[in-house]
């Protein structure tokens, strides 16, 4: 008998390399789904709804700064927003799309209703600082930005975030990969908070959601949401954290086709204070 081999690693995933476009799979196509991504990560955080959804075309963007454009300029919100709206005018197959953003890519997405909503039928965000943060929340991401370029700080925030075992390796070298000056530039606006002006001229369907377990900071954005967009339904999703995408991705999906193919809100979310 043979000795066994050692079992080898699994390949190394390129952070740049996950593709941006996904075809449906079965032969029909119910719609075009598009998901931003947050930012500490890149689009390859999408993997399990594209997996979810072989009957739309999904569109996974990276934004500038992030993922396969590292190597770009963060030149604010809303030049991310028009990036979106380019790349959706360019790559979906239906005109209009079902827009998903989580984190900064609830941000970015809030400003592509405010300055393209044409091209929104339904739109999704979780996680949306719009009222800003305070100094704890500033000191953190200061220690983030002077422990940037250490493996081991992107392997703990993998773990705090709760990024399945499977990606951490990704998470990091995405991590690794993406310049601090991007980061800063790019926190530096989210964290100001506020709304992007023209928000209240989208008339389409918003679902804002907030983890149960996340800074309640999120959900103190709601009024102000709702102020400009009275047809905003807000839910809590029960249990989760900020990143909670990854923490229970089947919810997270099944939230996503509640809202994009049908207009309701699924029945574990709930209701906002």
């Amino acid at each position: 008998m043979k000795p066994l081999k050692p079992a080898r690693h699994a390949p190394r995933q390129d952070p740049a390399g996950y593709p941006e476009v996904h075809p449906p799979r079965d032969g029909g196509s119910a719609g075009t789904l598009v998901f931003l991504h947050a930012g500490n990560v890149g689009n390859w955080m999408w993997d399990p709804q594209v997996q979810s959804f072989p009957d739309h075309q999904v569109l996974t963007p990276h934004l500038p700064g992030f993922g396969a454009r590292v190597d770009e300029d963060w030149e604010g919100l809303d030049s991310a927003a028009d990036d979106v709206a380019a790349f959706i005018a360019d790559e979906s197959v239906h005109g209009t799309v079902h827009l998903v953003g989580l984190s900064l890519g609830a941000v970015v997405a809030l400003r592509v209703l405010a300055r393209h909503p044409e091209l929104v039928q339904s739109a999704l965000v979780s996680g949306a600082p719009v009222v800003g943060v305070g100094p704890a929340v500033r000191a953190a991401a200061a220690l983030q930005l002077r422990l940037w370029g250490f493996e081991w700080f992107w392997r703990l925030q993998a773990g705090a975030f709760g990024i399945p075992q499977d990606s951490r390796r990704l998470y990091a070298d995405h991590g690794l990969s993406t310049r601090p000056d991007t980061m800063r530039a790019m926190l530096d606006e989210v964290y100001a908070g506020g709304l992007p002006e023209g928000l209240s001229g989208y008339a389409g369907p918003l679902l804002a959601v907030a983890g149960q377990r996340e800074p309640k900071l999120m959900a103190r954005g709601f009024p102000a949401l709702r102020r400009e967009l009275p047809q905003a339904q807000f839910r809590l999703a029960p249990g989760m954290h900020h990143a909670w995408s990854a923490e229970d991705p089947l919810l997270f999906s099944s939230m996503v086709r509640a809202w994009a193919a049908h207009g309701t809100v699924h029945p574990r979310l709930l209701p906002a204070p």
